[in-house]
């Protein structure tokens, strides 16, 4: 299995050789550093491999941390569950060039956050009649329960008002349109989640 983090950075157009615009969008990586590696035969009980991301300074992480990563200080340290963890050992990197032009991917991340919403905005409710002395209730919710359903309580799942975005989101079925290792972007068909400079996780289909 191929894995890589990146941050979103805009989205383009790539002309192919037969004539046609792909849309794309740009991520911005660099190399992963492996911190340690788990199999199914150890006490973990699961083949993964913990990889660090983007260094940064000593002085803001813990010494626990530090002691963990041999020194190396990462913004972001998580795992990736793969069946050929052994192939991996630590301190070695995983570069961009393990993807080529054409592979299947899946990308996650964090959508854009959009605070409170009402349900208009957040569940697509066309709201209430505009006519026949509706007063104020364009974007109400309307009936949410009652004697008639229920008994009487909201019952869970209720499609109301409250926080909308910042969730995780997995988008599959995108390809890879374009590898440049040496500035170490590579771009992904379509739409990613998340605005620019959001954390994407990049898997191989």
């Amino acid at each position: 299995m191929k894995f890589i983090l990146a941050r979103k950075e805009r989205m383009t157009q790539i002309w192919g050789d037969d004539g046609r615009v792909a849309v794309g969008t740009v991520l911005k990586t660099s190399p992963l550093v492996v911190t340690q590696v788990k199999t199914a035969d150890t006490k973990d009980g699961y083949a993964a491999v913990q990889v660090g991301y983007e260094e940064q300074k000593t002085s803001r992480v813990t010494k626990a941390e530090l002691g963990h990563t041999k020194g190396k200080a990462f913004k972001v340290v998580t795992e990736f569950r793969t069946d050929n963890a052994g192939d991996f050992a630590v301190g070695s990197e995983i570069g961009i060039d393990t993807f080529a032009v054409g592979d299947d991917v899946e990308v996650a991340g964090l959508t854009k956050g959009k605070g409170f919403q009402g349900v208009v905005k957040r569940h697509g409710f066309h709201g209430g009649r505009r006519t026949h002395g509706q007063k104020h209730s364009e974007r109400e919710p309307g009936s949410i329960g009652g004697g008639g359903r229920a008994g009487g309580r909201v019952i869970k799942g209720m499609r109301m008002a409250g926080r909308m975005g910042g969730t995780r989101v997995t988008v599959k079925g995108l390809k890879v349109l374009h590898v440049d290792a040496a500035r170490g972007e590579i771009i992904i068909s379509g739409a990613v989640p998340g605005a620019k400079g959001t954390l994407i996780e990049v898997v191989s289909a």
